[in-house]
């Protein structure tokens, strides 16, 4: 049995959600896991303000995060060289690496497993300045577009979605990395709806509010963030589609959804597999946990209208990898949907390509 403390943030769900999930993986393999916000190791508020402010740009000035994130986030020499990289040594990590040693010193864990950017500078500070006086690390990067702040040379593993981050990690730092894939509850694998007879209590209700038409997810997180949601589900729905707009926690966002003819709005789906196995296609625009669960569950996806700095990199990353397709206008959308929506040999092909980036289970390699 292993102790696993697993580091993470709550910047919006997927961080957290990756988190879970290992954990879970862990306990059933008889580890104890436990897991900590880096935000509630903050000062008071703190970790609140930073996380409103992040919405908040994302929202209503999405130009201010794409400056931060080409200040701050991107390789600002040519991509891979080592020359042009240096760990983040700003005030954040700073402040966070004394506060995450008195947990670990508290929980005496046998190895950290950070799951969030900012969290792999912490854990690779901590293996940095205190050696073997600190537990192993391992970075689980759950973006497609690995930037730099998920890049610490003291961390002793990297884990990545494709074997070209991984090659970025080693280049970029000197340390292993391996590929072990997107990690996603196993209800989505099961929940493949390309195999025949697989039936869906969604499907009644799709039937019911679009006969005959496709449904198309439109994904815009936990936070219900992205630009021209509402028009993209308008465009669908006008062009033969049944748009089902995901909400996530965005009451107002749902609400006004909710008022266009031929768009289903939904909030936070608790049974995001069951919705995936009814529907044809998902619309995403941050390469994030939405896009990794559609593939787990055969569902063809296509970017579109990303948000800046690493959604718009993830979904170019993806598309450039063959797993996705990516819409630069309406009209590309509508013909990447035609395409993926009706059963064929395009359609199966974009599905075996999106689950074969399914490679290795993440917590045994952390357990390694």
């Amino acid at each position: 049995m292993g102790r696993f403390l697993m580091v993470s943030a709550s910047m919006g769900a997927g961080h957290d959600a990756v988190a879970a999930e290992l954990a879970e993986r862990l306990r059933a393999d008889g580890h104890m896991t436990a897991r900590v916000d880096l935000l509630n190791l903050l000062p008071a508020g703190a970790g609140r303000g930073l996380r409103a402010a992040y919405r908040s740009a994302l929202r209503r000035c999405p130009w201010v995060y794409q400056a931060v994130y080409s200040a701050f986030f991107r390789d600002h020499g040519a991509l891979g060289e080592r020359s042009s990289w240096v760990p983040d040594t700003g005030p954040l990590a700073a402040a966070l690496e004394p506060r995450l040693r008195h947990v670990v010193e508290r929980w005496r864990p046998d190895a950290l497993v950070a799951t969030f950017h900012q969290a792999a500078q912490v854990t690779g500070r901590l293996r940095a300045v205190h050696g073997d006086n600190c537990p192993p690390s391992t970075v689980v990067v759950t973006d497609f577009a690995v930037h730099r702040q998920w890049l610490h040379p003291g961390n002793d593993l990297h884990l990545c979605l494709t074997e070209a981050a991984a090659a970025r990690v080693r280049t970029a730092t000197g340390g292993p990395a391996m590929v072990c894939g997107p990690v996603v509850p196993s209800a989505f694998t099961a929940a493949d709806q390309s195999h025949p007879g697989r039936l869906s209590r969604w499907a009644p209700e799709l039937a019911r509010r679009g006969p005959g038409r496709p449904a198309v997810l439109v994904s815009a997180g936990a936070w219900g963030v992205g630009q021209g949601l509402t028009a993209t589900a308008v465009l669908l729905a006008q062009s033969g589609h049944l748009p089902v707009l995901l909400c996530g926690r965005d009451e107002k966002l749902r609400a006004r959804a909710a008022k266009l003819p031929g768009v289903l709005a939904l909030g936070w789906v608790k049974d995001l597999p069951d919705l995936m196995a009814a529907s044809s296609a998902l619309v995403d625009n941050a390469a994030g946990q939405t896009a990794m669960q559609a593939l787990a569950a055969g569902l063809p996806v296509v970017g579109y209208r990303p948000i800046p700095g690493h959604g718009a990199e993830g979904v170019s990353e993806m598309a450039a990898a063959g797993i996705t397709e990516q819409a630069t206008d309406a009209t590309a959308l509508l013909t990447s949907l035609g395409r993926l929506v009706r059963p064929g040999p395009y359609r199966e092909g974009r599905i075996i390509a999106g689950r074969a980036v399914f490679t290795a289970d993440a917590a045994k390699l952390v357990v390694r």
